[in-house]
């Protein structure tokens, strides 16, 4: 079968220590310290096999995620953007839905049949380690990551675990373009992201509130859209693409500003009376600039969340949050605490519509030109259908 692979020299950085986990797994904790020279190709790989608690899906489609596009960016040295935890060659993409075309064995996948339509949770958590048993998935200390430690959705086929299988039944109920629906379908991982960072790492917000949200890319789409439906009196979004400002307006939000044209605390403190933001989302992977605007617009007992990645300190003026009640929360993954349910439901209830924010898509012969496409920043959703 074909699929898309990434493959990157292995070479450390001068200055960065690998760690005994690191040597021995070949998984790198810090990807853009240790992986150099990054390939992008379609290849022929071996059809997977559904294992035991696993069901083989062939992938109807799939989303390009700012992590894919950064395995396909560099530094000026050479070594790929992406921060986080990586192990290639793999086969990437994790944004996706498909169609069960076999079962395997064990009680997992009892609940399931050739046939079904469901989409899948991209964080493979163990659910024995301690982080697991507490409750923690997203934090799993024996992780492994569909598209980015194993092979992922950017391909025919995908073996995954029946455990992260959720179908999406009530999507196509409310689409009637059963294309539409699988691509919309796809678009549930980046929207449970968002969820996560808002309602359950950020504890969410009073109906009424006002809320910001910088970055208007896919997960600061769903955002909007998120934090709108659940009751935001103002929703402002920061966005220096032209075209991602536009669907900022059009998913819902209030107010939509390219933060090089305006001063964004004046925009917010000015939009909110005086009173600041409720909650502030850091979507836009650009902390050093994006987190001074939000701490210095942030309302008393505001709240801000960070869910962008950047591989990057940044300063804080503590006094700020002590002053002003205010909390920062880290937001990753998107598992556990009925997040996949709660957005498949929205998402058929019409609370959230991605329809409208896919603005792009490739054949997984195209899926090299489907990442460049969206490494140019314009698009909602750039989608590959296999």
């Amino acid at each position: 079968m074909k699929a898309l692979v990434v493959d990157a020299d292995w070479e450390p950085r001068e200055d960065y220590e690998l760690s005994e986990f690191e040597k021995e797994t070949g998984k790198v904790i810090e990807g853009n310290n240790v992986w150099r020279n990054p390939d992008m190709e379609v290849r022929d790989v071996e059809k997977p096999t559904p294992g035991e608690g696993e069901v083989l899906l062939k992938v109807k489609a799939c989303g390009v995620c700012g992590s894919d596009i950064h395995f396909y960016e560099t530094d000026e040295d050479g070594y790929m953007l992406y921060p986080g935890l990586t192990k290639f060659p793999i086969a990437i993409g994790h944004e996706f839905a498909g169609e069960i075309v076999e079962v395997g064995s064990g009680p997992e996948t009892e609940e399931f049949e050739v046939g079904d339509r469901v989409t899948t949770e991209e964080m493979v958590w163990c659910g024995h380690c301690r982080a697991c048993r507490d409750g923690l998935p997203n934090h799993c200390e024996n992780l492994e990551e569909l598209g980015i430690t194993i092979d992922g959705a950017m391909a025919e086929y995908i073996a995954v675990p029946a455990k992260l299988c959720w179908d999406v039944d009530a999507i196509f109920d409310r689409y009637d373009d059963e294309e539409m629906a699988w691509d919309v379908a796809a678009t549930t991982e980046p929207t449970s992201v968002a969820y996560n960072s808002i309602f359950e790492r950020g504890e969410g917000f009073r109906p009424g509130s006002y809320v910001v949200v910088y970055g208007a890319g896919p997960i600061g789409l769903a955002a909007i859209q998120l934090a709108k439906s659940s009751g935001a009196s103002k929703v402002i979004a920061f966005e220096i693409s032209p075209e991602r400002l536009e669907l900022a307006g059009e998913v819902g939000a209030d107010h939509a500003f390219d933060p090089r044209e305006v001063d964004p605390t004046e925009v917010v403190m000015d939009i909110t009376n005086g009173e600041g933001a409720d909650f502030q989302l850091e979507a836009a992977g650009a902390p050093a600039q994006t987190i001074p605007e939000m701490e210095s617009s942030v309302a008393i007992n505001g709240k801000m969340s960070q869910v962008g990645r950047a591989a990057q300190r940044v300063p804080m003026y503590l006094e700020t949050f002590q002053v002003r009640r205010a909390q920062i929360y880290g937001a990753q993954g998107h598992s556990g605490h009925g997040i996949f349910p709660s957005v498949i439901r929205m998402i058929g209830a019409g609370l959230v519509d991605n329809s409208r924010i896919v603005t792009s898509k490739f054949d997984l012969e195209d899926g090299v030109e489907a990442v460049k496409q969206a490494s140019k920043r314009e698009d909602g959703k750039v989608i590959i259908n296999p």
